[in-house]
């Protein structure tokens, strides 16, 4: 199929691209297109007008400001993969990247579209929940921040506005000694996670002293999952404190059954990647 007619819109500002948002009836924002071309080849979405917003200098690129790290929301995976700023500062995302989808979507994907489109399979929401990123929106009233942790709602329900974009991702570079992992179980490369868990952490001897421990695809929305986090933290890193954390982790999972499995094995599945990932991240904490 292919999708109905739609007037194409291609600023060169961010502002442009908000005041075309804010006054076009129906129009939706196009960053990588994985998921709304898709959803309109099929007549699942039907806009109007499309508002391309690759043109714009504004959203791209990489950089610390004084310990935060600063993402435009139109950096494509491949981009995370190659920053230096990022690889130094926050390298769970950089690893992470090289897990989602192939390297043709890598190449065109972006950060902000992951994170803007709420979907649960989507990899960055749990990232960002495992960084304490906050993100940047701008709409027609100016720029408003909001934190990663009340961004998402439920299934492709986030806090931006029709009439917002998101236009940077902000989190803090990571402290020396910081360990950290993305374990991601898929049926096949390209493919969404049947279960994943992202983990970042420090240590103290033997005792965890931070912890965040976030899930993919494994409920409406990505979780950051704080009874798990409870067990292991100012505790012995040992394996019956990880599978306590695994144990919680799992009891809240809400799974949709689908062709990667039923809730059971996803369920399952989502215990063990919280187990790999805390043995990883506790191995690179120095």
């Amino acid at each position: 199929m292919i999708p109905p007619r739609f007037e194409y819109h291609a600023p060169t500002t961010l502002g442009d691209a908000v005041n075309l948002l804010n006054t076009l009836e129906d129009a939706k924002i196009l960053a990588g297109g994985h998921s709304l071309l898709p959803m309109m080849k099929l007549r699942f979405a039907q806009p109007e007008h499309l508002i391309d917003i690759n043109r714009i200098p504004e959203l791209r690129g990489i950089r610390e400001e004084g310990g935060t790290v600063v993402i435009g929301g139109m950096t494509t995976e491949n981009e995370l993969i190659a920053s230096p700023v990022i690889n130094a500062k926050l390298p769970l995302l950089a690893d992470a990247a090289k897990l989602i989808a192939d390297p043709q979507v890598r190449n065109r994907g972006t950060i902000g579209g992951d994170i803007a489109h709420g979907d649960p399979g989507n990899d960055h929401p749990a990232l960002s929940l495992a960084i304490d990123a906050t993100f940047v929106l701008q709409g027609p009233n100016g720029r408003r921040t909001v934190p990663a942790g009340e961004f998402y709602f439920g299934t492709y329900m986030t806090a931006l506005a029709e009439n917002e974009i998101l236009c940077e991702i902000h989190a803090p570079a990571f402290q020396q000694g910081t360990g950290y992992a993305y374990e991601k179980l898929k049926r096949k490369t390209g493919d969404w996670a049947t279960a994943g868990c992202a983990v970042v952490m420090r240590k103290s001897g033997n005792q965890v002293t931070h912890l965040r421990i976030t899930l993919t695809n494994v409920a409406p929305t990505a979780l950051r999952a704080d009874a798990a986090e409870a067990a292991l933290l100012n505790q012995e890193f040992n394996a019956a404190n990880v599978t306590a954390a695994a144990d919680a982790a799992a009891a809240i999972c809400e799974p949709a059954e689908d062709l990667r499995g039923d809730v059971e094995y996803k369920t399952a599945m989502a215990a063990e990647m919280v187990r790999r990932a805390l043995k990883a991240a506790w191995a690179r904490c120095a």
